[in-house]
């Protein structure tokens, strides 16, 4: 039951019906023609002989009654519809709760009913314009994107990013365990079969491995060119985590899953080669950002698939643009995540730092990064 139906709702601008109104006429038109279909009761020439069939005949004051009844039951959804869009137009439609974007497709789509039903008669004008006025709000609202500007900015990474990703972190949740179980499968393989690493790292890289050497030094060397490629890299893979979502998730399935065996397999190798420390205090200042951000692209593509293979009680379209967007929120909010973490990765985790200041470092971002994706945007 919708809102409006439990509380009272607010002045409207939906027309009000008079006696004298010409709205009625499509009702009506809609009795004449039903008179005509109906069986008239069948007479002889001498008397009548009832065939049992009695014949309706509906006042102009029973159409208006007819009327006024269907407006009135319909009118706290239109009601409830304009108080939607008009929270969504002062504060964004990105600041509404996850229950009140579905209720607004859900009463999108009715409002785009009863406008179709009242515009079957030219002349409810009045309250063909009203809904068709609404409906155009809440179509721009659903479909149609805000320009940017600093403010719009500000608002969107302190509060609008967290709260979609309060709102779907169960969707980042699912790519981590996927991610985690690769790693896992990864880093047994590996143990069980040495030769494995160097069959899926590579001859040079676990030949450098063997011989006790970080692949990482020759970072330190072109540190600019580095970060560059570093950030690319990075931005490439959260991209195609999101956009394989579109496959029904299988590509986001299966890229997350090779990267954490990835991960699994150099775990592995270092650390049979006494070379944990050496992995993780390189690893540990920027994949404390970046290893979550990717997480959280992960989820994002299962977000798309979602709004795909399980539309639920929308139309798979509406599905797409309710989900997608949330969807794109994420990934437009961990941009700037992927740079900061790019540029640590090619500036300060190769360097000659103690790894006491590299842990450091990685503690205190990721309390930072917890505190905004938890604490921001609420109230």
């Amino acid at each position: 039951m919708p809102r409006s139906e439990r509380e009272k709702p607010k002045a409207s601008n939906i027309p009000t019906i008079t006696s004298d109104s010409e709205t009625t006429s499509w009702i009506k038109k809609s009795m004449a023609t039903a008179r005509n279909l109906l069986p008239i009761p069948a007479r002889g020439k001498s008397r009548g002989t009832s065939s049992g069939v009695s014949m309706v005949s509906l006042s102009a004051s029973s159409a208006m009654m007819i009327l006024a009844r269907w407006i009135e039951k319909r009118k706290p959804y239109w009601t409830r519809m304009e108080s939607i869009v008009d929270l969504s137009a002062k504060k964004g439609i990105a600041a509404l709760p996850y229950r009140e974007l579905q209720e607004l497709a859900l009463l999108y789509r009715q409002l785009a009913a009863d406008l179709a039903k009242v515009r079957e008669d030219r002349s409810s004008r009045r309250l063909s314009d009203y809904l068709n006025q609404l409906l155009a709000r809440a179509h721009n609202l659903i479909y149609m994107g805000q320009r940017a500007s600093p403010r719009g900015i500000l608002t969107f990474y302190g509060q609008t990013f967290p709260r979609v990703f309060r709102r779907t972190w169960d969707y980042t949740a699912m790519a981590a365990m996927l991610f985690a179980a690769g790693a896992l499968v990864g880093f047994l393989t590996c143990l069980a079969d040495p030769s494995f690493q160097r069959f899926f790292l590579g001859p040079a890289m676990a030949d450098t491995i063997d011989h006790r050497r970080m692949w990482t030094h020759s970072i330190l060397a072109v540190k600019p060119l580095a970060a560059s490629g570093i950030m690319t890299n990075n931005l490439s893979v959260s991209f195609a985590a999101f956009a394989f979502g579109i496959t029904g998730g299988l590509g986001t399935i299966y890229l997350l899953f090779t990267n954490g065996l990835l991960m699994g397999v150099i775990s592995a190798a270092c650390w049979q080669a006494g070379m944990s420390l050496e992995l993780w205090e390189f690893v540990a200042p920027h994949g404390v950002l970046e290893l979550p951000a990717v997480m959280i692209a992960g989820g994002a593509g299962l977000l798309l698939a979602r709004g795909l293979l399980f539309p639920g009680s929308l139309p798979r379209r509406h599905a797409l643009v309710l989900y997608g967007g949330q969807a794109a929120r994420l990934i437009l909010g961990i941009v700037p995540i992927l740079v900061v973490a790019g540029l640590i990765e090619g500036f300060f985790s190769p360097s000659p730092f103690p790894a006491a200041a590299k842990f450091a470092l990685a503690g205190s971002l990721g309390l930072l990064w917890v505190f905004y994706l938890t604490q921001r945007g609420r109230g």
